[in-house]
């Protein structure tokens, strides 16, 4: 089996999490995983964020595309 004989790491995160923590990181940016998982969500937010600022200008302009002048 697979989880038989792996090692138990709750001391060793529990250690990195209390150290980070103390150094006033944030919680979701700690453990070393968490850019894979923060990057691509920063694209999409700030993405989405930008695309609906352009779209809000360009409906005040009167243009209802997003492209060209109608």
């Amino acid at each position: 089996m697979g989880l038989y004989n792996a090692p138990n790491k709750v001391t060793e995160y529990q250690r990195m999490y209390q150290k980070a923590y103390k150094n006033h990181t944030r919680i979701w940016k700690i453990h070393p995983r968490s850019n894979m998982l923060l990057v691509p969500y920063y694209i999409m937010l700030w993405g989405g964020f930008g695309a609906s600022m352009y779209m809000m200008g360009r409906k005040i302009l009167g243009h209802n595309t997003w492209f060209g002048k109608d």
